[in-house]
């Protein structure tokens, strides 16, 4: 167990970030630039209103010191890479969707570490692990930014191999991360069992709140509802595998799964069941079609 939370799964993260690069060209960083106003809305749930809904919750659950320092980690992370699919299976807006995992993504390692430093200290006080933000924001950029720059790049040079194979590389890391997931949950089955019931609501209204967030703020601010759908499945859908490689790299890695990992083990679900009744509820709510690179006002 020791050596598949500390060698396979941050290779599983990095394979699924080089994945979602694969997928991506100079041209999408470029409309990242030029999004508008939807880009911007997503950022801001994304990086800010996010963590501090998660803080908020907090405060209304009464989490293990450890626990509520895991669960603000999992709010730290980038937006998750199924967020894609979800958002093409909502009839949402996709380039919007993948160019926000792709900036989130290639940020984290700016965003992350100061702020999982800072919370792990308030959380736990005397209790809390030393954390070298510098340390932390390396481990960062080498499993998301890289990976993801790496993959832009392969697709750049060897464009065929890229169209080609793109799917299969995604099949590949989803697939991937589902046997990861088992396996962990598999080999802590009593630890998650034994915690779930604490975490579980945090965890279930999270993403629930998470969701309304983005399509309230993209409605509020006239965004399209096509665009907003999206916005809210980002703002939900947290890079989980990130927010448990780096729970284990600043607790250790041991036997089990650490408790500050934890959260993010069990968002990596509760997530998912959130969200998913959410594509058949999206499917039946559309307008005209507007991608987030072109001007003007949301269709009601």
């Amino acid at each position: 167990m020791e050596f598949a939370v500390k060698v396979i799964l941050p290779l599983a993260q990095a394979f699924i970030m080089f994945s979602l690069g694969l997928g991506l060209t100079f041209a999408d960083f470029g409309r990242v630039f030029k999004g508008g106003k939807a880009i911007l809305i997503g950022v801001m749930c994304q990086i800010v209103l996010l963590p501090v809904v998660a803080f908020v919750l907090l405060l209304a659950f009464d989490l293990p010191p450890v626990l509520a320092a895991g669960t603000m980690l999992v709010a730290f992370c980038p937006g998750g890479v199924s967020s894609n699919v979800i958002s093409k299976l909502s009839k949402g807006d996709l380039a919007l969707a993948v160019s926000l995992t792709a900036a989130t993504s290639l940020i984290a390692f700016i965003t992350v570490p100061p702020l999982a430093a800072f919370s792990i200290v308030h959380f736990m006080g005397a209790e809390a692990p030393e954390v070298s933000i510098a340390d932390l924001a390396v481990f960062t950029f080498v499993l998301t930014t890289v990976p993801v720059l790496s993959g832009v790049l392969v697709r750049a040079i060897f464009t065929s191999f890229a169209v080609r194979y793109e799917k299969a590389f995604n099949n590949t890391a989803v697939t991937l991360w589902v046997i990861l997931l088992i396996f962990l949950f598999g080999g802590n089955q009593a630890l998650v069992l034994q915690w779930f019931s604490t975490l579980g609501p945090v965890l279930l209204a999270l993403p629930l709140c998470l969701m309304a967030l983005g399509w309230f703020a993209g409605r509020a601010l006239g965004v399209s509802k096509t665009q907003s759908k999206t916005l809210g499945i980002e703002t939900a859908v947290q890079n989980a595998p990130l927010g448990i490689a780096l729970g284990t790299a600043i607790m250790g890695a041991t036997a089990e799964i650490s408790a500050l990992a934890l959260p993010s083990a069990i968002y990596s679900i509760t997530m998912y069941i959130v969200v998913l009744p959410f594509i058949f509820i999206f499917r039946r709510i559309n307008d005209v079609t507007q991608t987030y690179g072109q001007a003007g006002t949301a269709t009601s």
